[in-house]
């Protein structure tokens, strides 16, 4: 299986950022890490070369494993909700205008995904619904749509435009909604999960808002990596 590793330093962070891409060809997928992880965690999980192996090999995908920077961001508890706002700002901006030239460039193909799994899920959703032009597909796993939570119940326009359960309902522009509309979203959650109540009421949501979504709950607790091994070799490719 092709894999690469790529470091440059980004204008728009100021600092060096990283990424591994795996696979030689197909749709491109990217892929973000859950709370505070790194570039290499899915790699790290087995789920590159596992779960996500035939794909890969056979050239039907392209993944690039990107880096976080949730602990500059959210997670910096000492910082201003709103300051962590814009650097989680910044932080999209890197790769609207950073990684996705670059995953033009590797790769022609027209179809890009995003992907991720607890936190890593609100990347991908948020990447998705901000860019809905660019993005195709989106898959979220037990994943976290409001982020709220963090900031105490704090908003004001930067934590409302990364704020996907606020900005998707009072989004009324026309060519936007439509591009959302032809989305393919697909989330996913554990029937025990404690975060079940948040993908329910994410894809409620945008079902109120006229943007259909394949809600998937399977039984059990599934917030963990061996279940994750086993779910997104289903929905990568389609609902079921």
């Amino acid at each position: 299986m092709n894999r690469e590793h790529h470091r440059w330093y980004s204008p728009t962070l100021n600092r060096d950022m990283q990424l591994l891409v795996f696979g030689h060809a197909g749709a491109k997928v990217i892929i973000f890490p859950t709370s505070k992880g790194r570039y290499y965690e899915w790699e790290d999980r087995s789920m590159m070369w596992d779960a996500l192996r035939e794909p890969l090999e056979r050239g039907w995908l392209q993944a690039f494993c990107v880096d976080a920077i949730d602990e500059e961001t959210w997670y910096a508890w000492w910082a201003h909700p709103g300051g962590r706002a814009y650097r989680h700002h910044l932080y999209f901006q890197y790769l609207h205008n950073e990684v996705l030239p670059f995953m033009r460039w590797k790769n022609q193909n027209p179809f890009t995904m995003t992907m991720g799994a607890s936190f890593g899920a609100y990347h991908a959703a948020g990447f998705a619904l901000r860019y809905p032009h660019e993005v195709q597909r989106m898959i979220g796993i037990c994943g976290l749509y409001d982020i709220r939570s963090f900031t105490g119940g704090y908003s004001d326009e930067m934590v409302y435009q990364y704020n996907p359960m606020q900005f998707v309902p009072n989004e009324h522009d026309w060519g936007r909604l439509e591009a959302m509309r032809r989305q393919d979203i697909i989330l996913v959650a554990g029937k025990g999960d404690p975060q079940l109540q948040w993908t329910r009421d994410f894809s409620g949501m945008l079902w109120n808002k006229g943007i259909g979504n394949a809600l998937r709950e399977w039984d059990g607790w599934i917030h963990d990596w061996p279940y994750w091994q086993r779910v997104v070799p289903k929905y990568i490719f389609g609902h079921d």
